[in-house]
């Protein structure tokens, strides 16, 4: 279940519980804030496991990228070396190995500022439930509070005065 629904059902029950006359208390059902707050616990926990493996495969992609970068370099010198007994097609590989590591390591620089822009994303979205969860929560306690006092300023409102006519 998304936090954001989990939250929005602590603020509802918050909101709607019911005061405890004579008192700047409230009524709400313990075991039903705990199956909530259960539920938080488990689904915070995945979306903190999905960034994580966000940033595993990021890195995984940046290693496969150098292995695949080295790979070519190696493919270049072998190729270079093998023709260096002519000046031209010594010149010509060197021109291809050049090419060859550049498109390599803009390839892997391209796939590494991919991964990041899209292990960025994921990361500020969690970051964004994450302060609507801290926002519904401070709310809830507001409310909480503004509840209190209003029981408070009924109760004293409605207390007896000890002036006698």
């Amino acid at each position: 279940m998304d936090v954001l629904v989990l939250i929005d059902r602590l603020d509802d029950i918050v909101h709607n519980a019911k005061a405890v006359p004579l008192t700047d208390q409230v009524r709400i059902d313990r075991d039903e804030i705990y199956d909530i707050l259960d539920q938080m616990r488990a689904t915070i926990p995945e979306e903190i496991k999905q960034a994580r493996w966000i940033v595993k495969e990021r890195q995984e992609m940046l290693a496969e990228a150098k292995r695949e970068c080295d790979r070519m370099l190696g493919e270049a010198r072998e190729q270079a070396l093998r023709e260096a007994s002519q000046t031209e097609i010594v010149k010509l590989a060197e021109r291809q190995a050049q090419e060859i590591i550049e498109e390599a390591r803009r390839s892997a620089r391209e796939t590494r500022l991919e991964m990041e822009d899209w292990a960025d994303s994921i990361l500020s979205t969690l970051e964004v439930n994450l302060d609507k969860f801290l926002g519904a929560v401070r709310r809830g306690r507001e409310r909480l509070q503004e509840r209190s006092q209003e029981t408070v300023t009924a109760a004293v409102s409605a207390a007896p005065t000890d002036e006698q006519p």
